[in-house]
């Protein structure tokens, strides 16, 4: 029997109230008493609007990827040159940027650290985003290349995939060493892959 939530405006109510905790302490390290806590609701509210705890951390995941996806994917769309989309990606995660993401860090780094053995669902989540986000970045390429800014025969793939490990590498540098030495270099890193690419 498939299950239904008493209130959709409370189960709403729950996940973002939950946001920055699952975020921050992961599935596994956010109990059902700090659910709890955090949206002031007792244990039969959220179970509810919720079959358990693991449904409610695969739809917070579902609203923090959706936050950050948003928030790059819109600041691509106001630049007017394919360079410009791509620069957007990258400058939105430099901590000068202070871009509203979650606190707590990259949602796809923090699902994926914590579930990679522990929870397939999680993982498959983080994969599914992870992949979106790559196939984003492609389309820009392959967008630009037809528009005459990228030379002709560029790898849309490659380049996308060295962004996205340069971008969640700064912040890999960033949060474990608190040194923006570490992320203006790989930053600029994947600034140059993109310098690189244009006629």
């Amino acid at each position: 029997m498939k299950f239904v939530p008493r209130s959709e405006n409370t189960r709403q109510r729950i996940i973002e109230l939950t946001a920055e905790l699952f975020n921050k302490k992961g599935a596994l390290g956010t109990s059902v008493s700090d659910v709890e806590k955090a949206t002031g609701m007792t244990r039969g509210s959220i179970y509810g609007n919720f079959p358990n705890k693991d449904a409610v951390a695969l739809a917070v995941f579902d609203y923090n990827w959706g936050r950050k996806r948003e928030l790059l994917f819109e600041g691509a769309d106001r630049q007017n040159t394919y360079k410009n989309k791509l620069l957007a990606h990258i400058l939105l995660h430099h901590p000068s940027a202070k871009t509203a993401f979650t606190p707590g860090g990259c949602p796809l780094i923090n699902t994926v650290a914590e579930s990679d053995d522990t929870n397939t669902l999680l993982r498959n989540k983080a994969a599914t985003a992870l992949l979106a986000w790559t196939n984003h970045l492609v389309e820009l390429v392959e967008q630009g290349i037809d528009a005459n800014e990228f030379k002709a025969g560029t790898d849309g793939l490659n380049i996308a995939l060295q962004m996205i490990s340069f971008i969640e590498g700064a912040s890999l540098f960033f949060r474990s060493t608190q040194d923006m030495k570490y992320v203006n270099r790989l930053l600029d890193s994947a600034k140059k892959v993109i310098d690189d690419i244009c006629v």
